[in-house]
């Protein structure tokens, strides 16, 4: 005989046909399920700042030549955030023998740094990620935080922005920056300082626009001694060689209130003047052109300092005040010059003759005007225009000069080359 199979019954039926003590054994075991996983988030959510709060501070105590730690790590997953707290980078000196210390003044710090996904970009198709850095402060001290070995760092920092921000920047934020360089050996002891520094770069991966050839913007304003301070740019981000186009002013900065750097370094003080400058520069393929302007207003150097009684310093006074009356223009008593810089970023040329001829030309001829010329760009990396008469008599052919400078090395090598062998012999 076959057997009677028995309809499969529907999920409703099957609740139906449950029983009062099933129904309630059911309604506890998916209490228990759902109580357990979010019992267990709630316990990830607890535990996830800290995990990367650890994660953090391992990445920075690794740096090579730079110590950083970071206070406290905020979660905000609606939103595919974390923000970090108080984060202290310091240069790793030598004192007493010792190697590994950590400097007294940090090299950065700042109290918030906010890392999250740029919802913007998303709906263009691409996942990226946006760095907002709240009232940073960078400091520069004098033998201790070197060109070159910020420059030697660099790969170190951008290997810690990836590790930090697992997709690639789109956006960069700096809100109330300030960037200060000390002299502890001067005296006073100096700190210079830039401040109110507010940056904002986008586009840094070429998301919204890919037809562009300088896609990214970066504008950048900050404040220095009454002095405004400004720059504008167009770049591309993803280019291998840098490629941008871009211009800088900074209008009007105090140079009394500059008196104790002036003197540590110039050996000389201002009774007033202010100063301003005026730039452009463009790069593509590994060359870049442009110009700085930098002018001296309404210029009055202090002279006869009888509390010092040093001739020398008198006398050093009284040169560098006679040459700025000298040089300046009378009618709008401002020192002034103009200072092309071409090239490569590997070899940079300057222009010494020509900025000596501008500033004589400011003098006695026309006026150098206080503004931008906008005669660099893009496609255009170098002034045109005819040698001027000092360029004629002193400057030469720069291609000729340099070509003799690297012969002139390269016997000076051989010439090493030759009395170390003797030495070995």
């Amino acid at each position: 005989m076959e057997k009677k199979q028995t309809p499969k019954m529907s999920r409703r039926e099957r609740k139906k046909a449950m029983t009062p003590e099933e129904r309630k054994k059911r309604k506890r075991k998916r209490r228990i399920i759902w109580g357990s996983i979010i019992l267990v988030l709630v316990i990830f959510r607890l535990l996830l700042p800290y995990i990367v709060l650890k994660y953090v501070n391992g990445k920075l105590e690794n740096l090579e030549e730079y110590y950083g730690h970071v206070d406290d790590i905020d979660i905000h997953l609606y939103r595919g955030a974390y923000v970090i707290k108080d984060i202290r980078i310091l240069k790793r000196v030598e004192k007493k023998g010792k190697t590994g210390e950590k400097d007294t003044i940090p090299f950065f710090k700042s109290p918030s740094i906010d890392l999250s996904i740029e919802w913007k970009a998303i709906f263009h198709g691409a996942i990226v990620g946006e760095i907002s850095v709240e009232e940073p402060v960078v400091n520069f001290v004098k033998d201790k935080h070197k060109g070159e070995d910020v420059k030697a760092d660099t790969a170190d920092f951008a290997q810690l922005v990836d590790d930090l921000m697992p997709v690639t920047i789109n956006r960069f934020d700096i809100h109330n920056g300030q960037v200060h360089y000390h002299d502890l050996g001067a005296k006073p002891k100096l700190d210079i300082a830039m401040k109110n520094i507010n940056i904002t770069a986008t586009n840094l991966t070429n998301v919204t626009d890919s037809k562009e050839l300088l896609p990214a913007t970066l504008t950048a304003s900050a404040e220095a001694y009454e002095g405004k301070f400004a720059l504008n740019a167009k770049f591309d981000g993803l280019a291998k060689k840098p490629t941008f186009d871009m211009n800088v002013s900074m209008n009007n900065l105090n140079l009394v209130l500059l008196n104790d750097m002036l003197r540590e370094y110039g050996n000389f003080d201002v009774k007033k003047g202010t100063f301003s400058m005026y730039g452009e520069f463009a790069a593509k393929q590994g060359k870049f052109g442009g110009y700085v302007k930098p002018f001296l207003k309404n210029l009055d150097i202090v002279q006869w300092n009888k509390e010092e009684g040093d001739f020398k310093q008198i006398l050093w006074e009284t040169l560098v005040a006679s040459a700025a009356e000298i040089l300046q223009n009378q009618k709008k008593e401002q020192l002034a010059t103009k200072i092309n810089i071409n090239g490569t970023f590997d070899k940079v040329h300057l222009n010494t003759w020509r900025a000596i001829s501008y500033v004589l030309r400011n003098a006695f001829l026309h006026a150098l005007k206080p503004s931008v010329d906008n005669s660099i760009s893009i496609n255009n990396l170098k002034e045109g225009g005819k040698k001027t008469f000092l360029e004629k008599v002193f400057g030469g052919n720069p291609e000729k000069k340099e070509a003799r400078k690297e012969k002139r090395e390269a016997r000076k090598e051989k010439r090493e080359a030759r009395k170390n062998e003797r030495k070995k012999k």
